[in-house]
């Protein structure tokens, strides 16, 4: 994880995107970092997933997000944003909401830009778009999974439901992960 060094005690992180992948992400962060927690979305009902799985805050993903997250700071902003979703109105508030040599990670590839360097992002800000993590990573995730410190919220659908699973998805109504069984 190239944030490791951010999530350090009094630290906050902020995870834009709570559904498929974010929601895992919050736990990660709960299970291998003492930081503070803030989850945004646009759904009520993936943000009550988020504080089921360890958010400390859950805030929706609109005008009034970066405000919030300011006064949740300090006025300092976050240590880490990770954004699962990756469309440019979550890009635009990771980079409002970084500190100063914070860390942006662009997990979600939703088709937004964001732009860096001086006047765009805080300074010493850095921003990175993992594909996917080392192969070590790998291994420590599925540790956390055996151990049950992370658990994957899964909605199942026959193959006959294939079609319902992807138009909820797009609709972004999936709790989790969609996993269409034959």
């Amino acid at each position: 994880m190239s944030s490791a060094r951010q999530l350090r005690a009094g630290a906050t992180a902020v995870v834009i995107g709570t559904g498929g992948l974010g929601h895992v992400g919050i736990q990660v962060l709960r299970a291998v970092s003492p930081v503070t927690v803030i989850a945004l979305d646009v759904s009520p009902e993936k943000l009550e997933l988020a504080k089921a799985v360890g958010a400390h805050h859950a805030l929706m993903s609109d005008e009034s997000a970066v405000e919030r997250i300011r006064e949740l700071t300090g006025g300092l902003g976050a240590e880490a944003v990770f954004d699962f979703t990756g469309v440019q109105p979550t890009l635009d508030i990771a980079r409002q909401v970084v500190a100063i040599d914070g860390d942006i990670q662009i997990v979600g590839i939703g088709g937004g830009l964001l732009p860096t360097g001086f006047f765009s992002t805080p300074f010493g800000a850095s921003v990175r778009a993992p594909y996917w993590g080392s192969r070590s990573e790998l291994h420590e995730v599925l540790d956390l999974a055996r151990t049950g410190s992370i658990g994957v919220h899964v909605e199942r659908f026959s193959i006959e439901e294939g079609v319902e699973a992807y138009d909820r998805l797009h609709h972004g109504r999936v709790q989790g992960r969609a996993v269409v069984v034959p």
